[in-house]
């Protein structure tokens, strides 16, 4: 399917709503709440790309209007949707859309694309919140979307942020402001927990079913297609956060509501990526017992997709076939991160089992080393990359993050040991981890930079992040500060559920 040229007003652009599709139980139809006197923030060219619309013509009043949520296109059957969900290992109960409005979806390069609109207003499922969003939490959603779209990682995408001088409180008071963001589908693990906790097996093979002919139809024919079901999303999220570590994302806040059932990174909130490395690194303030941290991500992930299983399991009938679905995520997780891994560090897979094993030891090694020096994550392997097999002399760059330098040389040496293996040259090897290890990604402060700017409607500063980290891989000389270790400044600040 591809992409429509818009070249008419935002009232006519072209959606359907597959959700809507599903009994009224599943969502509430509502229009979103319009934001006094809305402007433009920012936009994502790739994103509106992908929908066949010209960013430029996004920043005239109609589309502001659509994008703000103050208007909607004649096609839009705008809802909430209903969901639960497990926060920070708790059953929750009912949550829900309490502060995103579905549009519809629409034709892309990519597929249909859903448009949901977040921060637009109160809906049933607000519980005791206003229903916005304030422009702080939504850059760092915006930026953070299209980042690690640009980096390969399975994710929501964000095409805008409107914003408008309408104050609301958080912590302290804040302008509001809209995401526009897209996705397939946003239905999450917490959207069949729902139907389970409900004791509704109606409604849970409904939403299953339309899941399974959307977005798995390969499975429809199969024996048991529930349970085909359960095994294709816990494959896809164990290769979702094998990326994440490789690339040392932290998403803050893995609450099964904030579980996408296609493998996707959604619900930008507290997240960071690592610097100095630390596997037990919290990035969410409000994560006082680390559940969420770097090193629990892989079990947290799974653990989710337990919970999915156990409300998947009234249609797949057995225990048993289900516990088969749920054992494929620590293999998928071992060899995904294996083959991440060894990307990183510019080896092929090795053929015997002991060098598969030694090369554990190596990756082991490496960690532990990065671990007792606080080595910045990004940067190590950005510049591991420079690393010449036979001339320890150049070095220095990447000797230089370790504070214990000999123990540096003595891992640089089993890691030399181990190219010389392979004989692959030093050029062609530096092109190939360049190609897997970024040199730009979203730091905190560098978001936080973008915020203070914006805040005060000078958008210059989000536009060029955004166009740095759209190439994270490249060399970007007349970006180099971009790819600097943060300055000292940078380590007080704090992100918690409520950014």
């Amino acid at each position: 399917m591809t992409g429509t040229a818009i070249t008419a007003t935002a009232a006519n652009l072209p959606l359907d709503n597959s959700f809507a599709t599903l009994p009224p139980d599943f969502y509430t139809r509502l229009m979103p709440t319009p934001l006094p006197a809305p402007y433009l923030v920012g936009v994502s060219t790739p994103a509106a790309a992908l929908l066949g619309l010209d960013p430029a013509r996004l920043a005239e009043a109609d589309f502001v209007a659509l994008l703000a949520g103050n208007a909607v296109p004649d096609s839009a059957r705008p809802l909430a949707a209903v969901y639960s969900g497990h926060q920070f290992g708790v059953w929750a109960g009912q949550l829900g859309d309490g502060r995103a409005i579905l549009l519809g979806d629409m034709a892309s390069t990519a597929g249909p694309m859903e448009l949901q609109l977040k921060g637009a207003g109160m809906t049933p499922y607000s519980r005791m919140g206003d229903g916005r969003a304030v422009l702080r939490s939504s850059i760092r959603e915006f930026l953070c979307s299209e980042a690690m779209h640009a980096l390969g990682i399975p994710t929501s995408r964000a095409l805008s942020v409107a914003g408008s001088d309408q104050y609301i409180m958080r912590e302290t008071p804040e302008t509001s402001a809209v995401v526009l963001r897209m996705a397939p589908s946003f239905v999450r693990f917490g959207s069949f927990e729902h139907w389970f906790h409900k004791d509704k097996p109606e409604q849970l093979k409904l939403l299953a079913d339309y899941v399974i002919a959307r977005f798995y139809p390969q499975l429809a024919a199969t024996a048991n297609p529930y349970q085909g079901l359960l095994e294709a999303v816990t494959r896809r999220t164990a290769h979702m956060i094998a990326h994440w570590q490789a690339v040392g994302f932290m998403h803050g806040v893995m609450n099964t509501d904030n579980m996408s059932i296609l493998g996707l990174t959604l619900d930008y909130g507290p997240y960071g990526f690592m610097e100095a490395f630390d596997a037990q690194h919290i990035c969410n303030h409000t994560d006082q017992q680390g559940r969420y941290s770097y090193a629990m991500q892989p079990q947290i992930g799974h653990w989710n997709c337990y919970a999915l299983g156990q409300a998947l399991l009234p249609l797949i009938g057995d225990t048993d076939a289900a516990q088969r679905a749920l054992d494929v995520y620590q293999p998928e997780f071992g060899a995904k991160i294996d083959e991440l891994m060894l990307a990183k560090l510019g080896l092929a897979r090795a053929a015997s089992p002991e060098q598969q094993e030694d090369d554990r030891m190596l990756f082991d090694a490496m960690f532990t080393l990065m671990q007792d020096n606080h080595v910045d994550f990004t940067l190590f392997f950005r510049r591991l990359g420079n690393l010449r097999a036979q001339d320890p002399a150049q070095d220095a760059p990447l000797r230089d993050l370790f504070l214990d330098r000999p123990a540096f040389d003595a891992w640089a040496e089993r890691y030399r040991d181990r190219l010389r293996q392979e004989g692959r040259g030093d050029a062609a090897r530096k092109l190939a981890m360049d190609a897997v290890n970024p040199k730009y990604i979203l730091r905190n402060y560098l978001a936080q930079v973008a915020i203070e700017k914006a805040q005060n409607k000078d958008y210059s500063e989000l536009a060029r992040l955004l166009t740095v980290l759209q190439k994270p891989f490249d060399e970007q000389p007349e970006h180099e500060s971009y790819a600097a270790l943060p300055p000292d400044w940078a380590s007080h600040l704090e992100v918690s559920c409520s950014s």
